[in-house]
């Protein structure tokens, strides 16, 4: 049997840095003998089966899109910008600005953690990065060309919050833009109606509220518009609203480089 140590003898043990250690690593190991066998430390398959549900009802697995973005500035002014979109599978994503004139023809793709801008008249794509925003306004390149949330991140704990769940999620890879979020799924429709979006640090990024859910034309459910701030651009506001989702079967060939600058074709 193992030997006890007294509450005297433990407070001599603990002032030595070395045993400090020891007793640091050897709390750690009891603690992951009373998890439950197979699962890891913090993982939630409940949450990550929610979490794959509202990725369900949020974007079909392969369709085209018109969205509109609004940035809204603390003094009242607007910039609209018009976006076309395909989505395939879990990685793939590219959008073709249809205006304003000044941004007409320019088109971003995303395959999985890469991102390129594609201008025309000024030769090849160039890269760009998820934090980055190429509307400019609280929307980030990620936030534009979102990925299913599966993809980016796992469920660390899912909550009770009465007429809804709460979802703590983390990042699968440093690659994503945000580290953790916290996420309002509403019960009954399994859609977001509020993500808080952390960096590693704990500082909160950004807010974004899912609202006016509505049959977009594919027969499902879901917010038509997705609002965002930020307490690091305050007075600003960006709006996303989805005016049309269609499912449409995609060859991998849409979402190249070399494809870039003919995605008006296929509207």
């Amino acid at each position: 049997m193992p030997r006890t140590i007294s509450t005297a003898s433990a407070t001599a043990v603990a002032r030595r840095p070395r045993a400090r250690l020891a007793l640091a690593l050897l709390l750690l190991a009891l603690a992951a003998l009373a998890l439950p066998p197979g699962r890891p430390y913090g993982a939630s398959p409940e949450g990550d089966a929610l979490l794959r549900e509202v990725d369900r009802v949020l974007q079909p697995d392969a369709y085209e899109m018109y969205r509109k973005l609004i940035n809204i500035e603390p003094d009242g002014s607007r910039k609209e910008f018009v976006l076309y979109s395909l989505k395939k599978g879990k990685d793939k994503v590219i959008a073709l600005f249809l205006s304003p004139a000044s941004d007409k023809g320019r088109v971003t793709l995303r395959l999985g953690d890469n991102m390129w801008l594609y201008i025309p008249n000024v030769g090849k794509p160039i890269r760009i990065t998820s934090l980055q925003s190429v509307t400019g306004g609280v929307f980030n390149n990620a936030d534009i060309l979102r990925l299913d949330f599966a993809v980016e991140y796992e469920a660390e704990r899912l909550e009770d919050a009465g007429k809804q769940h709460l979802l703590l999620l983390k990042a699968k890879t440093g690659a994503v833009a945000y580290d953790r979020l916290k996420m309002w799924v509403d019960r009954q429709r399994k859609v977001p109606t509020r993500i808080e979006a952390y960096a590693a640090s704990g500082l909160l990024i950004k807010t974004l509220y899912y609202k006016e859910p509505k049959d977009l034309g594919d027969g499902v459910v879901r917010p038509s518009v997705v609002e965002t701030d930020s307490p690091l651009y305050k007075g600003y506001k960006s709006v996303m609203i989805w005016a049309k989702v269609k499912p449409r079967p995609l060859a991998d060939e849409l979402f190249t480089l070399d494809a870039m600058g003919r995605i008006d074709v296929l509207r």
